[in-house]
């Protein structure tokens, strides 16, 4: 697990290369390198997980050199089929394959990968050419810039490294306020930053001077599942489900690192944890998994430690209880905002820090997570009520709305008539044409069009990021057995009444899975999101009050020019009048928002501004 930054065409000096490794350095503290050489650069920060004492970046072989962020789970198989062909290995790191695997099959190299990863190749053979790719969940991100008129690109695993190129400057997105809004992240490639992008899951890209960018896609775990079997049981499909999470929790107890997992007291995570504990247990492991669950100083709506306690009690787990005091949050956000690099509308940003934090103090570098879930097997409560809806009626609506941070009814009275104006035109959609067609004209039935945008647009970009970005923060690598490959193509393959079906049940299959492993008040208790409750926190008397109040105050609203600084004060009376879920997402947004606005383009960003970005805020 690494961070990894480059940049081609472009006149990278050493003091560049080492002052964007410093911005990402908790990613990767363990050793940092780079090779340079006129017109290119790749460089790595490290996190040793396997083999510590091998696997030296950037790997080089020959005219070609590799940079690699992530696990390659299938590595073994990759490396004995390669030493068949006359290839030699000085060490057993899994990303040490990858130049040999390029050299044999070129760009679709990505497609014989098994696991989570970005990859950065310079293949100087004939004419200097950049391959990049990412698996195809996206759970290794990799952000971009490519200048067009230069033909400079750049790249690096986080926003604020990427910023760090002199080539790259910050311009904020005009559309950005209206998409975060709308979506809670941006969705797709964009960012909040104009002419910044992130790379999508399951693509390579291709840079050489003469041809400039070009991006493939490959296909998503998906799109490549066998036919939905009709006649499979319930009974069966939960048997064929456990079998398949248990094989891919063994893969990745693998590590040269100690290994915990995170068990919030839901489904998701406490299957894990289950699957993990007995595969431990039948090793003949001297060690017992370490869990970690995360509750707040009080007596908050919510809690879920006497379910965590519970499954660590059942499975046999040394359990960890985080405890965190909701009057730090104020200080924790800025650290969160800048590690995100962008807003996320989840207040989760601030307990998923706070844990890996915990996570990494204990002496972990390794979490198994039940990230993902959710996305695949039906389990929100906005898909329910999008099937529960009637033929005829909207159901796309509401559930666009869902996923929204603020609904769109309060989006256009929250604008100024000049943002509006701008945002609200026509043709300036906050979300990507693929998402809209998808819903209403993709094939399959609802419940698979509806999962299959959450896979596609939600999950890499408002999921994923925020568990990589937040557990990379404290030198912890995330991993996410729920997003591996085959699980996914399990997912796809389910009929809907085994997935969701309003009235029955939500997960029925991965339920089925869990029956005799966990103990019957986790399979019996309602579902509750793993978020944070600020709609009890979000209160007058609270530090989060005081915060939002001072944040979203009416001289820096009128300074932004984008709110409607009397709307977002209604916000606030109604929240202290009649305190709610809705009231309170929308308020935590909107500061969220204006935290990273002043992270990356106040006072103390002055120097990054540019000409642009002040004359889009001018209007």
């Amino acid at each position: 697990m690494c961070r990894i930054h480059g940049s081609f065409h472009a006149r990278t000096t050493d003091d560049e290369m080492r002052r964007v490794a410093a911005l990402q350095h908790h990613g990767g503290p363990d050793a940092q390198s780079f090779a340079r050489q006129s017109g290119w650069a790749l460089g790595n920060n490290r996190l040793s997980i396997m083999d510590p004492e091998g696997g030296d970046q950037p790997y080089r072989l020959g005219d070609i050199t590799v940079v690699f962020n992530g696990e390659i789970y299938n590595h073994d198989r990759l490396r004995t089929e390669l030493m068949r062909q006359g290839f030699h290995f000085d060490d057993r790191c899994d990303g040490s394959i990858l130049p040999a695997l390029y050299l044999t099959y070129g760009d679709r190299f990505a497609e014989h990968l098994d696991g989570m990863f970005s990859v950065a190749v310079m293949d100087l053979r004939r004419e200097p050419r950049l391959v990049i790719a990412t698996d195809a969940s996206g759970m290794k991100p990799l952000y971009y810039h490519w200048d067009e008129r230069s033909d400079q690109f750049h790249f690096a695993s986080e926003l604020p490294a990427l910023l760090g190129f002199d080539g790259v400057r910050p311009y904020e997105d005009e559309l950005g306020l209206h998409t975060y809004l709308s979506a809670k992240t941006p969705f797709g490639q964009r960012t909040m930053f104009e002419g910044i992008d992130v790379l999508p899951p399951a693509t390579t890209a291709v840079v050489t001077r003469e041809d400039g960018l070009r991006l493939t896609s490959r296909r998503m775990g998906y799109e490549s599942a066998p036919p939905v079997d009709e006649d499979r049981s319930l009974s069966r499909a939960g048997e064929s489900l456990r079998e398949l999470l248990s094989r891919e929790v063994s893969r990745l107890l693998v590590a040269d690192a100690p290994v915990a997992a995170i068990t919030s007291g839901g489904l998701d995570s406490s299957l894990v944890t289950a699957l993990a504990a007995r595969i431990l247990f039948d090793r003949g492991s001297s060690e017992a998994l370490h869990t970690f669950n995360i509750a707040y100083t009080g007596n908050w709506p919510g809690d879920e430690r006497a379910f965590a306690s519970e499954v660590s009690r059942h499975t046999g787990t040394v359990h960890h209880q985080v405890e965190i005091d909701p009057a730090t949050f104020p200080d924790l956000m800025g650290d969160v905002v800048r590690h995100l690099g962008q807003p996320n509308a989840d207040p989760i940003t601030l307990s998923t820090f706070s844990l890996f934090r915990a996570v990494r103090d204990a002496g972990f570098k390794v979490a198994l997570t039940g990230d993902a879930a959710d996305e695949l097997f039906g389990g929100y409560s906005r898909m329910t009520q999008a099937l529960a809806a009637p033929e005829g009626a909207d159901w796309a609506g509401p559930y666009l709305d869902h996923l929204a941070a603020v609904p769109q009814s309060l989006r256009r009275q929250l604008y100024t008539p000049e943002y509006a104006a701008r945002v609200l035109a026509p043709g300036a959609s906050p979300l990507p044409p693929g998402l809209t067609d998808i819903l209403a004209h993709g094939e399959g039935s609802r419940l698979q069009r509806i999962t299959r945008i959450e896979q596609r647009y939600r999950l890499p970009a408002y999921h994923l990021r925020r568990v990589d970005h937040l557990s990379m923060a404290s030198s912890v690598e995330a991993r996410l057995p729920f997003c591996q490959p085959s699980v996914v193509r399990f997912a796809a393959s389910l009929p809907d009444q085994h997935r969701t079906v309003p009235g029955v049940g939500v997960k029925r299959a991965l339920y089925r899975a869990a029956d005799g492993l966990l103990p019957a008040s986790v399979l019996n208790r309602p579902k509750q999101p793993f978020t944070l409750p600020i709609t009890a926190m979000l209160a007058p008397g609270q530090r989060l009050w005081a915060m939002a109040r001072d944040v979203l105050s009416p001289q820096a609203l009128r300074a932004d020019g984008r709110l409607r600084y009397e709307v977002v004060d209604a916000l606030f009376a109604e929240q202290e009048a009649r305190p709610s879920d809705g009231t309170s997402l929308a308020l935590w947004a909107l500061m969220s928002h204006q935290m990273w606005r002043s992270e990356f383009f106040g006072p103390s960003a002055g120097a990054h501004r540019g000409t642009r970005e002040l004359a889009v805020m001018a209007g």
